[in-house]
């Protein structure tokens, strides 16, 4: 359960970014989980574009081609009424890891 949990960490901070900002692009999620993070966490497109993928195939997130400021086109996510609910699933499932995580780490 740890294993899914961690791998699911990247789907949570995405839908976490989408339901605080609306719709961004993938180079905008990136810079927008870094700052949040006051540069803890860094994201690789790499990492990010698979999961942005699974995520819109799970129907979690909806995209649209759009043009950026700089009038480049990009394609914009937005989180739907299916990704709200994931979100709050995966938001509980992080809790119960961190729980689990800081009680061996007291007992340790």
């Amino acid at each position: 359960m740890a294993t899914k949990d961690l791998q699911g960490t990247l789907e949570l901070l995405v839908l976490r970014t989408l339901a605080a900002t609306g719709a961004m692009h993938g180079y905008g999620i990136v810079q927008h989980i870094q700052r949040a993070s006051e540069d803890l966490l860094r994201v690789e497109e790499g990492s990010l574009y698979p999961a942005l993928h699974r995520m819109e195939q799970n129907g979690w997130i909806e995209s649209e081609w759009a043009l950026t400021d700089s009038k480049r086109r990009a394609k914009y996510y937005t989180l739907t009424a299916q990704g709200q609910r994931q979100l709050k699933q995966a938001e509980e499932s992080f809790d119960e890891l961190v729980k689990g995580v800081r009680a061996v780490l007291r007992y340790a």
